[in-house]
């Protein structure tokens, strides 16, 4: 298969990395970026940087998208959880389930399958649905038709992000040096845009360097918010509370670009503030996964690293982040785990 573009979006890299590129910004995650993460774990105290699964609670953050659902495995008529197995004259007791899990809907990553774009990217006159590096929708990316009378959850059964899978992402491992920024510091919980300008002011002030490979963590005090309402949000303050990037800031838009960082990240629910502010003509979710391959991490549990990081004054890590080996899936629930 041969490039699958003539055009390419204005201020896209497609190409850098090959035509049959799939992973994107996360070919920067090299051997050389995995030792520097690695020569940052100097205790050897590791954090935690997902929620429990089960937050934020509801339906309130997202509507499509609803808390997971555990079931005990069945067979035939038998639950297997706390079943009682006996042969060859002994016994054993079973725990054995299975879930219905939204996979973006608590600490989690957007595969480059998630933002795609309609562009003309094979210059015949009409826009396609198209997808980073030029992975189509209809021939790479997949939709079945609906099931009739199946339950709303199962209509689409077969759905598949073929090439720009989160599968893909998981092959890679997902380790490299994590840079943590601590916007919480510096606003608070106040629902604030985060521009270029403010951003490299936190980062003189904080002493934070950004390097080509990086893995870039922006703490917002978010993930204490979703936990402090113990898995029943409130809509106000879920949607009106602490910052975000400002996608419709075109300096900052270039600054990502021009950084070379692998992967953005956040506790907080889009890494950006969504609705973007009206007249915007991106979000940091097109600049990023349709155009550049940055996957994006969104609600992660950053706010113990963050205080630990910055008592021992320093705001580098090791970070290990591969999300579940599903084929075909878009996004994926993560348990990232940080070593300081």
């Amino acid at each position: 298969m041969g490039k699958r573009w003539i055009h390419r979006p204005e201020g896209s890299n497609w190409g850098e990395f090959g035509d049959m590129d799939q992973i994107g910004r996360l070919n920067l995650l090299t051997s050389a970026k995995v030792r520097e993460g690695l020569a940052e774990a100097r205790e050897g105290r590791v954090f935690c940087l997902s929620l429990p699964l089960d937050y934020p609670g509801g339906s309130v953050a997202n509507p499509r998208r609803h808390p997971p659902r555990l079931f005990g495995a069945v067979l035939g008529d038998t639950c297997f959880h706390n079943h009682t197995r006996h042969a060859a004259g002994r016994s054993s007791v079973v725990c054995d389930d299975a879930v219905l899990l939204s996979t973006q809907y608590s600490t989690q990553w957007d595969s480059l399958a998630h933002v795609g774009a309609k562009f003309d990217a094979d210059g015949d006159g009409v826009a396609e649905i198209v997808y980073y590096n030029g992975w189509r929708g209809g021939e790479h990316i997949l939709t079945p038709p609906a099931r009739e009378g199946a339950e709303p959850w199962a209509r689409y059964e077969g759905v598949n992000a073929g090439p720009l899978g989160i599968d893909t992402m998981a092959a890679t491992g997902v380790q490299g040096r994590g840079v943590m920024v601590d916007l919480f510091h510096h606003v608070g919980r106040d629902h604030h845009r985060i521009g270029y300008d403010e951003l490299m002011r936190i980062f003189e002030a904080d002493g934070v360097t950004v390097e080509r490979g990086d893995m870039l963590c922006l703490c917002t005090g978010f993930d204490e918010l979703l936990l402090e309402m113990n898995r029943e949000p409130d809509a106000q303050r879920l949607h009106n509370s602490c910052a975000g990037l400002d996608g419709a800031d075109t300096r900052l838009l270039q600054w990502i670009t021009d950084s070379g960082v692998a992967a953005l990240i956040s506790d907080n629910r889009a890494v950006e503030i969504l609705p973007p502010t009206p007249g915007a003509r991106t979000t940091i979710h097109e600049h990023c996964l349709f155009k550049l391959g940055v996957p994006l991490g969104e609600q992660w549990l950053l706010s113990p690293l963050n205080r630990w990081l910055r008592e021992h004054q320093r705001n580098r890590f090791l970070l290990t982040a591969p999300p579940l080996r599903l084929p075909g899936a878009a996004g994926s629930p993560v348990t990232p785990v940080a070593t300081v």
